[in-house]
C-alpha cells in the first residue's frame, strides 16, 4: 500500500477506535444473557428450553450471516455495513429491553444478532485496507483483546447494574450506544485512505463463489479444524453465553455476584489467551502441539465442571481463569483451515471453520435447556426454575461431550508449520 500522510494515519486510528467500540458491543450482546439469566427466566416466566432459544437466536443469525457479510463488505464497503449494523442492532436492543412478551424479546435478539454480525468482518476489511500487511495479525489480535472487554462487562458488571437498575434499562442504554456508533461509523469511517466512500465493487460471480465454497468443503483437511471449532467454541458459547451463572448458583450455592465474577474471569482469560496463543504458535512454528495442549486441558476442566465437585472459591476462580486461557485455543482453527486451502479462498475457509462454534451454540443452548427441563422437579425461586445437581450433570454432560469432541479432532489437524501448504490436485 502507498505510504499514508500524517492526517490519514490519524484518521485511521480514530476510525478503528470507533469500530473497536462497536466490536466491544458485539461481544457484550453475545454473552449478556448469561449475566442476567435468572432475571430473564423470571421476567418471562419461561422454561429452560425457551430461555435457551431466546439466547440462541443471536447465534442463528450470526451463523447465517458469516458468508453474506464478507460479500457485502467487499461490494458495499465497510462504512455502509457498519452504519446499518449499528442502527439495526440498536433497534433490536431497544425492542429486547422493552419487550413485554417472550415472542417480542425473540424478535429483539434476532435484530441484535443481525446488527452485530457484520462488525468483525468489516473490521478485518478496514485493517486490511488501512494498515500495512505485516501489521495485520498484530492489529487483529489487539482488536480481539479489546473486543473481549465486552464479554467481561457481560459478566459481573452487567449483573451488578441489572440488579441495581433493572436489566431492561441496561439494554435500552446499550441500544442508544449502538445507534450513536452507527452514526459515528457513517461520519468517521471511510472505506479507503483516499477518502472514497464507494470503492470499486468486487466482482461477484455466483458460480465462482459456489465452486470455491464446495472446494473448501470437499477438502478433507478443512474438516478437523471445523470440528475443533465446533467442539471447543461451541461449548464455550453454549455455556458461557447462558448457563454458567445459574449452574454456579444452583450447583455450588454461590451468590450471584460471585458466580458472575467467575464468568468475568473466564472471559478475561479468554481475552488474554486470544492475544498470546497465536503468537506462541507463530514463535514455535507449529499449530498442532499448541492446539492439542490447549484443547486437552480444556476438556479436563469440562470433566471437572461435569462432576459438580465442590471446591474452595479461590480454587474455582483459578479454574475459570485457566478455562478462559485454554478456550482461546480454538482461535488457531482459523489459521489451520486457511493454511490448507487456496490463498484466494482464505475468507471462505476461515468462515467455514468459524461457523462451527456459532452453529453449535445455536443448536445446543435450547437443547441443553430441554434436557434440563426433563429433570425439573417443579421447584421455583423468584419466578425462575431451580434444578437439582443431578439434572445439572445431565445438562453439562451435553456440553462436555462437545468439548471432548474438539480435543479428539485436534489429532487429525494437518500440521502446516504456520504457512500455506495447499497444493492443486
Amino acid at each position: 500500500m502507498k505510504a499514508l500522510t500524517a492526517e490519514q494515519m490519524r484518521r485511521r486510528w480514530i476510525a478503528l477506535g470507533v469500530v473497536a467500540v462497536a466490536y466491544i458491543l458485539s461481544f457484550f450482546q453475545r454473552f449478556a444473557p448469561a449475566g442476567i439469566a435468572p432475571d430473564l427466566a423470571a421476567a418471562f416466566e419461561t422454561s429452560a428450553a425457551s430461555l435457551g432459544i431466546l439466547a440462541a437466536t443471536y447465534f442463528y443469525v450470526y451463523t447465517v450471516m458469516q458468508v453474506p457479510t464478507g460479500i457485502l463488505v467487499d461490494t458495499l464497503g465497510p462504512r455502509r455495513i457498519l452504519a446499518l449494523g449499528g442502527l439495526v442492532g440498536g433497534a433490536g436492543s431497544f425492542l429486547f429491553g422493552m419487550a413485554p412478551t417472550l415472542e417480542l424479546a425473540l424478535v429483539g435478539r434476532t435484530l441484535v444478532g443481525l446488527g452485530v454480525s457484520v462488525t468483525f468482518i468489516a473490521m478485518l476489511k478496514l485493517i486490511a485496507v488501512w494498515f500495512e500487511e505485516n501489521r495485520f495479525a498484530t492489529m487483529v489480535g489487539i482488536c480481539m483483546l479489546i473486543g473481549n472487554l465486552g464479554s467481561v462487562l457481560a459478566g459481573a458488571p452487567l449483573s451488578a447494574v441489572a440488579q441495581a437498575t433493572g436489566w431492561r434499562g441496561v439494554f435500552i442504554g446499550v441500544g442508544v450506544v449502538s445507534l450513536i456508533l452507527g452514526v459515528l461509523c457513517w461520519l468517521i469511517v471511510r472505506d479507503a485512505p483516499d477518502g472514497k466512500d464507494a470503492p470499486p465493487k468486487a466482482a461477484f460471480d455466483r458460480t465462482a463463489v459456489i465452486s470455491g465454497l464446495l472446494s473448501v468443503i470437499r477438502n478433507r483437511a478443512t474438516w478437523p479444524p471445523l470440528l475443533v471449532n465446533t467442539g471447543m467454541c461451541g461449548a464455550f458459547f453454549t455455556f458461557a453465553g447462558l448457563w454458567a451463572t445459574p449452574y454456579l448458583m444452583q450447583v455450588h450455592g454461590l451468590a450471584r455476584s460471585v458466580a458472575t465474577t467467575h464468568l468475568s474471569l473466564w472471559f478475561g482469560g479468554f481475552a488474554v489467551g486470544c492475544l498470546f496463543i497465536g503468537g506462541l504458535s507463530d514463535r514455535l512454528g507449529k499449530r498442532r502441539p499448541v492446539l492439542i495442549a490447549a484443547s486437552h486441558l480444556y476438556a479436563v476442566i469440562w470433566l471437572i465442571l461435569w462432576s459438580c465437585v465442590s471446591m474452595p472459591v479461590a480454587l474455582s476462580y483459578t479454574l475459570f481463569a485457566v478455562l478462559g486461557l485454554t478456550t482461546a485455543g480454538f482461535s488457531l482453527t482459523w489459521a489451520c483451515s486457511k493454511e490448507v486451502n487456496p490463498p484466494l479462498l482464505s475468507g471462505m475457509s476461515t468462515s467455514v471453520a468459524n461457523m462451527g462454534g456459532f452453529m453449535t451454540a445455536a443448536l445446543l443452548q435450547p437443547f441443553v435447556g430441554w434436557v434440563m427441563d426433563l429433570g425439573w422437579k417443579g421447584e421455583m425461586i423468584g419466578g425462575a426454575r431451580v434444578y437439582d445437581v443431578e439434572t445439572w450433570r445431565h445438562g453439562v454432560l451435553v456440553v462436555t461431550v462437545f468439548a471432548l469432541l474438539g480435543a479428539a479432532a485436534c489429532w487429525w489437524v494437518k500440521e502446516t508449520r504456520c504457512r500455506n501448504i495447499w497444493q492443486p490436485s
